[in-house]
């Protein structure tokens, strides 16, 4: 059950595959070659979640700050993205990484080897300490540890930022000015008997429709500074709404001739529409 052996057995069988694939000919045996390669990007799947693991047992207060990964685009945050980090890092090195401009991989090869030569020197020193003290972390396992931890973070936020374009400080406020707005419409709604409490509860799809449709309505009208506010250029507003500069404006001004009554019928009509 401890976390040294069982990093240790994994790290047997990455050994393992590893060995085989060097002493495979691809091109004599293509098949097995991609079969090998699978179960190669598997266990090392797992050897990085253990020492994720380890890591959090045993330098908890001094991991990397991870606050960057705010600015990746959602698709890129999944649970494998670590192994998509070392995979990038070994094609780097190998020369064999075309997806970016040759400028961007000589900037990030440095790091990717000074990311790669730490995980192995990792590897070494919690295989030794599995053999030894499996149940304790001396001091120069944490030093590892926290060296590998930082040169991580280094290169996953060097490597996503050359691929593509993170978002700026600005547009990650943007996005939390929404996330407000959805919220106090959604109070706004309750409060007004648009929605209940049993239908976000449920998780009622219709809600997926409803709420975005009042919410356009609350920023437009009743919190017209907000992140809707159209005495802001396009450019301004967050890339979510600036396609749709023009349709706003023109809502804005139909809304704007609305009575209280237009306007609470209209608000009702939208809870209920498909």
């Amino acid at each position: 059950p401890r976390l040294l052996s069982q990093f240790f057995f994994a790290d047997e069988r990455m050994t393992r595959v590893v060995a085989e694939i060097n002493g495979l000919d691809a091109e004599l045996d293509p098949q097995q070659y991609l079969v090998l390669l699978n179960q190669l990007h598997l266990s090392q799947a797992h050897l990085l979640a253990i020492l994720e693991r380890i890591m959090e047992e045993c330098i908890p207060t001094q991991r990397h700050s991870r606050d960057y990964l705010v600015k990746f685009p959602e698709e890129l945050l999944v649970d494998n993205l670590g192994n998509h980090m070392l995979f990038a890092a070994e094609c780097l090195l190998a020369g064999t990484f075309l997806e970016l401009e040759e400028a961007d991989r000589a900037q990030l090869r440095p790091r990717a080897r000074n990311l790669l030569c730490s995980l192995e020197l990792v590897r070494t020193v919690l295989r030794e300490q599995s053999l030894t003290q499996p149940g304790s972390y001396p001091e120069p396992v944490r030093a590892v540890l926290i060296q590998f931890d930082r040169l991580f973070a280094e290169f996953e936020l060097s490597y996503v930022s050359s691929l593509v374009a993170v978002k700026s400080p600005e547009e990650i406020y943007r996005q939390q000015e929404i996330v407000v707005l959805f919220c106090e419409t959604v109070e706004r709604a309750l409060r007004l008997g648009y929605l209940t409490q049993e239908m976000i509860d449920g998780y009622e799809p219709l809600l997926m429709f409803t709420i975005p449709r009042l919410a356009i309505i609350s920023g437009l009208l009743i919190y017209p500074e907000g992140p809707l506010s159209l005495e802001q250029s396009p450019e301004q507003m967050s890339r979510v709404f600036s396609p749709f500069y023009n349709l706003l404006k023109k809502i804005r001004d139909l809304l704007r001739v609305l009575s209280a009554e237009e306007l609470c019928l209209l608000e009702r009509s939208l809870c209920t529409a498909e």
